[in-house]
């Protein structure tokens, strides 16, 4: 990944950081690629059941590496949708949401533009106090372009959404809770996004990973279909082996210990606390 995004997994939660601190981890070409790569690799990660996404140094990130990207010229496309329904910039925002597993950010210093976008791919987003944010496209003759119409859609107040878009202005982290940018504010940012990480690496995979397809479902889906798709989810779920260990393990009031793959012994899980 040119050293721009590193993984460290631990019981099943990848702790993914943005590792290029000396440019507020900016977006130049090689980053997006670094993006793109770990996602894949967190896709195909059969004991991931949590994923943290953070940036070292002063900031979360940046938003694009304007200079990087005028001087050679991105070598991404645009107009081509070369990941489903996304295009190369795209993904690296919403390949997070089409991860099976739930991603927490951590957001720290700024959030700007991608950054801001990038944020957005998250399903809960927690900000330390003093972050400032900014959707910035606009600032530069540009639009927000990295799936953050679809990301905002359902959690950012449309009104508060179209004026950021349309000012570009910053806006501090409390403003950015209140309109639905972050989820929670915390002095220690990503100690926080481990601690709820853990908490749901520590619940049924398979009951995690069919709440965030029925989530997925439900931004796009009418009710007829989002009821069937519930209750399907549900006949699956019931009476299968990490359902049934979930059962034991509450009414023991002890850790489960959940299998990872469909048919495989049990493994334990991190410490639960209820």
């Amino acid at each position: 990944m040119d050293e721009r995004v590193t993984i460290a997994l631990e019981d099943g939660v990848a702790d993914v950081r943005l590792a290029r601190a000396d440019k507020m981890n900016a977006l130049d070409p090689a980053m997006f690629a670094a993006l793109a790569a770990a996602i894949e690799r967190l896709a195909g990660e059969p004991r991931l059941r949590a994923v943290v996404l953070s940036g070292e140094g002063r900031g979360f990130c940046a938003g694009l590496d304007m200079a990087a990207m005028a001087a050679g010229g991105s070598g991404l496309a645009l107009g081509e949708r070369t990941r489903g329904a996304s295009n190369d910039v795209q993904y690296v925002c919403t390949g997070w949401r089409a991860l099976p597993v739930p991603v927490i950010a951590a957001a720290h210093g700024v959030a700007f533009g991608g950054g801001c976008q990038l944020l957005a791919g998250a399903d809960v987003r927690v900000a330390h106090p003093d972050t400032r944010l900014a959707i910035r496209e606009v600032h530069w003759g540009l639009v927000p372009d990295m799936g953050g119409y679809a990301l905002w859609r359902g959690s950012v107040r449309e009104d508060v959404l179209r004026e950021l878009v349309y000012t570009a202005r910053e806006l501090d982290a409390a403003e950015a809770q209140a309109c639905g940018l972050v989820t929670y504010l915390d002095p220690e940012p990503r100690e926080r996004a481990l601690a709820i990480a853990r908490a749901i690496a520590a619940r049924s995979p398979d009951a995690v990973r069919a709440a965030k397809r029925l989530f997925a479902l439900a931004a796009d889906a009418d009710a007829p279909a989002i009821l069937a798709a519930e209750s399907a989810a549900q006949l699956a779920l019931l009476r299968s082996p990490n359902q049934a260990e979930a059962v034991r393990a509450n009414l023991e009031k002890r850790a489960p210990r959940f299998s990872d793959e469909v048919g495989g012994g049990p493994r334990p899980s991190p410490q639960s606390s209820s």
